[in-house]
């Protein structure tokens, strides 16, 4: 399963960003996931991946952003203008970065808080829901009558991802899942998306600066820099990408291991990475 279906789930059409009308950020970016796909947004600190999830669900313009030029088509339709509550109730769901769960609540309110998202057409009752949700994570139903904010890191990453689970998404937007967590617990929750993408058939389009891991739950990924896709395939296709290798997968010795392409004088001459 690529990015390449001729009818994606999600289709970011050659768009620019600017933040305050002066400040591009996106520069002709085009991204797709086809329905059920795991796609993976790449890129170091700054490259605008978490700017391309905002502009996806609308939320980028409460920061004062907006889309100068191009698409962002939701399921067939343009999605760019319509309010956020809408797409999630047409089936997209943005996980922020640094989880955002209400911390006074405990967390089975949090995850009643999020049945407003469901159309009304969801199958099922909010009892189902819980139930769904305490299967994938059985550390929340432990914890479900405690405040949120007295769980872990992990524990409160797996309850944003479970009240995106309550709204039934067709495709779940997760920015940065790993961040500040320690590397067992982010083998869980990855573990745990992929069983959520296989068994319910939600796309997942990841945000993630630990490319090894998530190009080992990929089916399609792109790696970012300074607002524009500059490569992009499979996970394997990259993996053996000595580019890839090098600035991304940390094989590069020093000079490699997450820092910018653009800082290496010689970059010019690698015509198959940037034009």
């Amino acid at each position: 399963m690529t990015s390449a279906s001729p009818d994606p789930l999600l289709d970011i059409e050659n768009i620019e960003v600017v933040y305050n009308h002066t400040v591009q950020v996106l520069r002709g970016l085009s991204i797709r996931v086809a329905p059920g796909a795991i796609v993976a947004l790449l890129g170091a600190n700054g490259a605008g991946k978490s700017t391309t999830l905002k502009t996806v669900s609308g939320l980028i313009r409460l920061e004062n952003g907006g889309l100068t030029a191009g698409h962002v088509r939701f399921r067939g339709r343009e999605a760019w203008g319509r309010e956020p509550d809408r797409l999630v109730h047409d089936g997209l769901f943005h996980v922020m970065e640094g989880r955002r769960v209400f911390e006074d609540l405990t967390v089975e309110e949090n995850l009643i808080a999020a049945t407003y998202a469901r159309s009304a057409g969801s199958a099922g009752s909010t009892d189902d829901a819980l139930a769904m949700v305490y299967g994938y994570f059985p550390r929340l139903k432990e914890r479900r009558k405690g405040l949120a904010g007295y769980l872990s890191g992990g524990e409160q990453q797996m309850l944003a991802i479970g009240r995106a689970l309550v709204a039934e998404p067709q495709l779940i937007m997760l920015d940065e899942p790993s961040l500040g967590l320690a590397p067992m617990v982010v083998e869980e929750i990855f573990s745990i998306v992929l069983r959520i993408n296989r068994e319910r058939g939600a796309a997942v389009l990841l945000v993630e600066q630990n490319a090894a891991i998530a190009l080992a739950i990929a089916d399609y990924a792109y790696i970012m820099e300074s607002g524009r896709v500059v490569i992009d395939g499979t996970p394997a296709q990259l993996a053996a990408n000595q580019d890839v290798q090098e600035f991304y997968l940390g094989h590069g010795g020093e000079d490699g291991g997450g820092r910018s392409f653009r800082d290496i004088k010689h970059y010019k001459r690698r015509k198959r990475w940037l034009s």
